[in-house]
């Protein structure tokens, strides 16, 4: 790890055997976390997490699979199930002497997120959404020609070999193109931390592809049994995410309120890196979700 969020220290936490969390932890008051997204690591946050210090106890972790944290082998589905990983959230938290926190969520992060909220309510308080929907709704609103904006999806649920293979062929210019396209403003994200950007992704090609596999298979299973079971996200929830119903013909706020009865759902102007593009907007998102 080449750089760092200014004024946060950083330490390495065992959250199950063989898997330890690398984090930056800051500031004092009540506990939130933040999960980064693809192709990220913790930095995306440093802009909203050096804000929120001022008066809130900040953890912001790479997650198993990405950055300075571990990366097991896929050893099978369970591996990089977003159930597993939320464990690691859940556990990482207590670890550092939070039994209850809020929790933010970015991408992938955010899907991690989701399923720590159904799993562990007893320990997520308020949970914040930065631009998906769930799981299984993700893959039922794809469909035809417009599901092209998401072929990264396709690649990495093929079996293991020919995806990590391919991707890891031009590992800077798959991970870039994302950065690039899927970025408002260039500026937001300047060159030393693309740089970073891609040299973590670029040395994490394995473990990257097995956290989208499993959303392509275990995670759906996870997330159809919460929904004929009632699941539920019990806790205020917020979503800040661009217009992809209107870009993809779904009434995006239905399909999340059918998931969080307490929902704030907030359509942004700045790209999907919304967090560097628009910190202070994001900022105000969670503290309005924080005062609920």
């Amino acid at each position: 790890m080449n750089l760092a969020i200014p004024g946060f220290d950083y330490r390495r936490t065992a959250v199950c055997d063989g898997v330890s969390l690398n984090a930056a932890v800051g500031g004092e008051g009540s506990p939130i976390v933040l999960l980064h997204g693809f192709p990220q690591t913790h930095l995306m946050w440093r802009h909203v997490a050096a804000d929120l210090a001022a008066d809130h106890t900040v953890i912001v972790p790479d997650l198993r699979g990405y950055g300075a944290s571990d990366k097991p082998a896929e050893a099978g589905p369970e591996t990089y199930a977003k159930r597993t990983m939320a464990a690691d959230i859940v556990e990482l938290a207590e670890r550092l002497g939070h039994r209850r926190f809020a929790l933010a969520g970015h991408d992938r992060g955010a899907l991690v997120a989701v399923r720590a909220g159904l799993d562990h309510p007893e320990a997520v308080s308020h949970l914040a959404i930065l631009d998906v929907v769930p799981t299984l709704d993700m893959w039922e609103v794809l469909h035809g020609a417009d599901a092209a904006v998401a072929f990264h999806l396709y690649l990495m649920a093929q079996p293991p070999g020919l995806p990590e293979r391919m991707i890891a062929a031009s590992a800077d210019e798959f991970f870039g193109f994302f950065l690039d396209a899927w970025t408002k403003d260039a500026a937001a994200i300047p060159a030393p931390v693309r740089a970073e950007y891609l040299r973590a992704s670029r040395e994490a090609v394995d473990s990257i592809v097995a956290d989208y596999r499993a959303s392509a298979g275990v995670d759906i299973e996870h997330d159809r049994a919460d929904r004929a079971g009632g699941g539920r996200l019990r806790m205020p929830v917020t979503v800040v995410q661009q217009d992809w119903g209107a870009a993809l013909g779904y009434d995006a706020e239905a399909v999340w309120r059918a998931w969080a009865p307490d929902l704030d759902h907030r359509l942004t102007g700045a790209g999907h890196f919304m967090a560097e593009e628009d910190p202070d907007s994001i900022v105000k998102a969670l503290r309005d979700l924080l005062a609920r």
